[in-house]
Parts: structure tokens; C-alpha cells; sequence
């Protein structure tokens, strides 16, 4: 039980962050009407479809590491990650590729004002391709998560969600309106991406792996 719930409750933490940053998201969507909000929700709807492969793809790597720190198998943990960082390149990614092709098409199963699809397709451009990022820092986080190592790769995926994008967000919406709220989803995917790779790099692949 007390592992549990030390895996657990940073997990928790971190999806309440989650939480929380699109409630302030949708604070600043909600400052330029009815249409910025309609926008969201279709933007929104889009993009939780291309993310079911990503997440598919992290809790894989979380299992497969898992077991393999379980069978005393700790030297394949790198391509674990390897492997699941290029599925998610090829799979999200390629959903990303279709999403921005055929952009106006799919925005009009969602909606149908002709001004809200145009709103809709520049946000969409704006941050579907951050996606792919999200994905990769995913799956390094997941195969950390798997050594029981939860606790900084939750703090810094919290830091790139609650400390970067949304004061990002907000920033550049003072500065270039709308469009600028959605800057803030590649600025603050590609943060938490960069450190957690840095932490993969420097720290967790230097320490020890042990079976829980």
C-alpha cells in the first residue's frame, strides 16, 4: 500500500495540474467570446484523438520497462525508450500529418460557422504539431515512472504545465490575442521535453535500476 501510494499520489498531483492549467486556459479562451470558445472545444476534441496514440504508446513503455526491471532485464530499458519514441513519431505523428491536411474538413464535423472553422483551423495549426512532443516526453517519463522514480519526472512535467505554459499563455495573449493562448501548449510541451530528457540523460540512466 505505501508504495502505492507513493507512485500514486504525485500522479494525482500531476493531473490536477492538468487540470487546474485548462480551467486557466479556458479562463483566457473565454475573453474573446462565444466563437474563441466554440473554437476550443473542437480544437480540443482533435487533438484528444491524436493524443490516444501517444498515451498509448507512454503506458506501453511504463509496462515494458516495468517488467523488464522485474525480469532483471534493466539493459534494454534504452530501447525501450528508443522504440517508443519512434512509434510515436510515426503514429502520432502521422495523425498530426492528417489532421493538418485535412484540417477544414474535420473542424466541420465539430462545427459549422464558416468564421469559427477558420479560427478553429489556425489554432489547430498552431499547436497540433506539439503533439508528437508531448508523446516523446511521455514515454520517458513513463519508463521512469516504471523504476519508481515518480516523483521528479512529476515535478517537472507539473513545472512545464503550471509554470510555463500558463504564464506563457497569457503572456502572449496580452501580446498577439488569441492565437497567443495556444502558443503556450508547444512552448510548455517542448520544455517539459527538454527536461525531461535532460533528467533521463544525466540523472535517472546513472542510477541504479532496482526491482520495487
Amino acid at each position: 500500500m505505501g508504495k502505492v501510494f507513493k507512485i500514486g499520489l504525485p500522479t494525482v498531483l500531476s493531473m490536477m495540474t492538468v487540470s487546474i492549467a485548462e480551467i486557466a486556459v479556458l479562463f483566457l479562451v473565454n475573453r474573446y467570446g462565444s466563437q474563441a470558445t466554440a473554437a476550443y472545444g473542437a480544437v480540443n476534441q482533435i487533438v484528444s484523438y491524436v493524443q490516444f496514440p501517444a498515451i498509448s504508446i507512454a503506458i506501453t513503455a511504463s509496462i515494458l520497462g516495468a517488467q523488464a526491471i522485474g525480469a532483471g532485464r534493466g539493459h534494454t530499458l534504452g530501447k525501450i525508450a528508443s522504440t517508443g519514441i519512434g512509434l510515436n513519431v510515426v503514429l502520432t505523428g502521422g495523425l498530426v500529418l492528417l489532421g493538418l491536411v485535412f484540417s477544414r474538413s474535420i473542424i466541420g464535423l465539430f462545427i459549422t460557422d464558416p468564421a469559427v472553422v477558420e479560427m478553429a483551423q489556425t489554432l489547430l495549426h498552431i499547436m497540433l504539431w506539439s503533439t508528437v512532443i508531448l508523446g516523446m516526453s511521455m514515454v520517458l517519463s513513463g519508463l521512469m515512472r516504471a523504476s519508481g522514480s515518480v516523483m521528479v519526472p512529476t515535478i517537472l512535467t507539473m513545472l512545464a504545465i503550471g509554470g510555463i505554459e500558463i504564464p506563457a499563455a497569457w503572456w502572449l495573449s496580452e501580446h498577439y490575442g488569441l492565437n497567443g493562448v495556444w502558443a503556450g501548449y508547444p512552448i510548455a510541451f517542448t520544455a517539459m521535453l527538454l527536461m525531461q530528457t535532460a533528467y533521463y540523460q544525466l540523472v535517472w540512466k546513472k542510477k541504479p535500476i532496482k526491482r520495487l
